[in-house]
């Protein structure tokens, strides 16, 4: 297995990989979806460390099983975790959990769930059905989740924000947001709006 740490930690952050002075809360949080949907991506983006990466080349023998409809382009694969970190103002401290997205890895589940405190999954707007597993996944293991669509490209733009909500049967109260993973700023205003949904479900927990 492959650890492979890819980039160096962000200009923007003074910490390195050391805790920041200020750190109270330490927060465990999922990056989930299915495959090839930019969860790697996004931890790149946001991780004031540099991010571990359990990472594979794809094989022909992956190829019967993973479902590479939408992204033919994609040479790697995630085979347990993706790790970065992140440090909010306030004191808290996300320890990013990038999950594997296909089936097979289905196991690790519950390894990689255990004391995480909410998830963020990505959806591609593109291909919805993907997400569906992933979705159920969170939702039986009883986690607070918020939905972010990756803001592919080629992603389609007639959408309109009530019929995705009902494409995936959300709950009125899950949040979903639009990002764009490769961004920054973009992805940690996703992981905010997380953040805001757990602190809104046990505000005095969360203080």
């Amino acid at each position: 297995m492959a650890f492979a740490p890819s980039s160096a930690p962000s200009a923007s952050s003074p910490h390195g990989i050391h805790l920041p002075d200020t750190a109270r809360e330490l927060v465990k949080i999922l990056v989930a979806g299915p495959f090839g949907v930019g969860k790697t991506t996004l931890i790149d983006s946001v991780s004031e460390i540099r991010p571990l990466h359990t990472e594979e080349h794809l094989s022909e023998a992956s190829a019967e099983v993973d479902d590479l409809a939408g992204v033919r382009d994609k040479t790697t694969t995630t085979v347990a975790i993706d790790f970065g970190r992140l440090s909010l103002p306030g004191g808290v401290v996300l320890y990013l959990f990038g999950t594997p997205g296909q089936e097979r890895f289905r196991a690790l589940w519950d390894d990689i769930a255990h004391g995480a405190l909410g998830a963020l999954v990505l959806v591609d707007s593109r291909r919805i059905d993907a997400s569906f597993g992933v979705l159920g996944l969170v939702e039986e293991s009883g986690l607070p989740y918020a939905v972010a669509f990756n803001d592919f490209p080629d992603a389609p733009r007639h959408h309109g924000v009530q019929e995705l909500r009902r494409a995936l049967d959300l709950e009125p109260g899950t949040p979903m947001v639009t990002c764009d993973a490769r961004d920054a700023n973009s992805s940690i205003d996703a992981l905010l709006a997380l953040v805001d949904h757990l602190i809104s479900r046990d505000p005095v927990e969360a203080r």
